[in-house]
This record gives structure tokens, sequence and C-alpha cells, in this order.
């Protein structure tokens, strides 16, 4: 068997001394998977095959857990930016390790953008061992993330199951009050983090809409905003490629049969230029003659 075979048979990302010598390692032949690339030392006592996650390996050779929006993207959760990893270490905890160098006590220059969560669990017992539970992780998204962006790595959850309504009221409960407010706008239907965002945008502008509508001969559609101008979220992972944008144009040709004017807003403006976003549906919607120019 080879290591990659021991680590998908065992379903483990992280291997353990003893796991592996149970298994018939020898501590030579460990040292010479590592010495020759086919394993990596993430901590004492820890082996991961090369291709690991890298906030993984930091995690573990730091002596924490994923955290906050590594740990919602390691779930396969939205997660705006997950560029650095979030590592959650005990309250306690001490002797920390630099994240890129196991033998090198943790000190703020030796960080690399790591960001470290201290505060207490809901449930410590949650998540793997080197992951913390997804509820704590969302909690900790709301605490670091604008409120937008936790929005849609909540609702990615709920959209994939992965936490229920009940769920959601813990993480409420365990945040301060303010962040109340957001709890009416949950929608578990938004397929995507930036539909959330897009959702919470044109919200914040001022207009009324309905999400996730579906219109005869057309099909779903992520919005209606003020009764007359469809809005669609998209990316790239699902309208590249030639027959995509066949099928989107069809749709928008079909939708204006019926009525109905079309914007596409894409994923960079949504996430990164919101302004965009807002100012372009007011112009569609100025246009209409049958539309209100004054929001308010």
């Amino acid at each position: 068997m080879t290591w990659a075979e021991y680590f998908q048979e065992s379903n483990v990302q992280i291997a353990e001394t003893a796991a592996l010598l149970a298994e018939g390692a020898t501590w030579r032949s460990l040292q010479a998977a590592v010495d020759n690339g086919f394993l990596i030392r993430a901590r004492r006592g820890h082996y991961a095959l090369p291709e690991t996650d890298v906030h993984l390996l930091e995690a573990v050779r730091l002596g924490g857990r994923l955290a906050c929006v590594s740990a919602a993207a390691h779930a396969g959760v939205f997660a705006l930016d997950d560029s650095f990893a979030h590592i959650h270490v005990h309250p306690t905890g001490s002797r920390l390790r630099a994240p890129h160098n196991r033998f090198e006590l943790l000190t703020d220059r030796n960080r690399d953008g790591v960001e470290l969560h201290w505060g207490r669990l809901l449930d410590s017992e949650a998540g793997t061992e080197y992951r913390v539970g997804l509820a704590d992780a969302l909690v900790q998204v709301f605490r670091c993330q604008e409120p937008k962006f936790a929005l849609a790595a909540l609702e990615s959850a709920l959209h994939q199951r992965l936490i229920g309504d009940e769920d959601v009221a813990t993480i409420f409960a365990a945040l301060p009050a303010r962040f109340g407010a957001l709890r009416p706008f949950v929608d578990a239907r938004s397929d995507s983090g930036q539909e959330t965002v897009l959702r919470y945008i044109v919200r914040e502008a001022g207009y009324a809409f309905e999400s996730q509508v579906s219109i005869v001969g057309v099909g779903r559609v992520d919005m209606v905003v003020e009764g007359c101008l469809v809005v669609e979220a998209d990316s790239r992972k699902f309208h590249d490629g030639w027959s995509a944008h066949v099928r989107d144009r069809t749709r928008d040709c079909d939708l204006a049969a019926l009525g109905y004017m079309t914007y596409r807003a894409l994923y960079r403006d949504i996430i990164h230029n919101p302004a965009r976003v807002v100012s372009a549906i007011a112009g569609l919607l100025a246009a209409n003659r049958h539309y209100r120019t004054v929001i308010a």
C-alpha cells in the first residue's frame, strides 16, 4: 500500500505516528518518506501528504484548528477570502509554533498573516481534530467579516443542509444583539454566496424584490426587482463557455418577450464594487417609464 492509498482508505488528511506504525510503517520508512517528499511532517507525530491543504498544515503546525472562513471553506461553505489561514487556539494555549516552521515558537513576526481566534467555542467536541465545528466557524465569521459576507456563509451552509434551523438559532444566540437584525433575512434558497450578497445589496439600496422567482416559459431566476427587472448573479463557474452564453442569451430573449428587462451582475462587481451594481439597476429601472425613479 502506498502512502496516498493509506490516507485515502483511512479517510484522513493528517495521520499520527501511532496509527502509521500500527499499519506497518517504521521510523526509518517514515523518515525516508519525508526525505523523498512523499510525506510532510506537519508537527511532531503528525504526517500529511504533500498536496494537503496548506491552511490545514498551518493549523496543525501552529497547534490549533482551522477556524472562521478557513473552517467554512474547508467544509465546502462560501468564504469570501481564505487566502490567509484563520486558526482557533485554546484560550490557555501556549508554546504555539510558527505556521510555516514547526521548529520556531510563534511570535508576531512569524505569523505570516495567520489570524488567530482565542475565544471559547460553543461545542469544542464538534468538527474534527483539525477544524472547529461549522456552527462555531460561522459565529467567528460573523464577528470577523462584513455582515453581507457572513450572511452568505450562513446561507451557503443552510442551502447545502450542513446546518439546520436549530443551528441558526444557536449561532445568533451566541452573537451580540446587534446581529439579530440580520436573522429575518436568512434564506436557504440562495444557490451561491454571491446571490446572497446581491440580495443584501439590493435590499440596502431600498428596492423591492422577490428572490428565486419561477417564470413560466423561462424557469427560475435569481431575483425580480420592482416587478420588472430580472437580476441574475453570474459567475464564471456556471456561465463560462459558448453553450452557457447561448443558454443565457436565450433566457434573456424569452424574458424580453414577456416584458422583463434583464441584468447579469458579475461576481467581481457584486463582491468588490456593489455601487456599480446599484448604479446599473437604477439606470435600467429609470429607463422603464412604468417605474418610479425616486427611491423612498
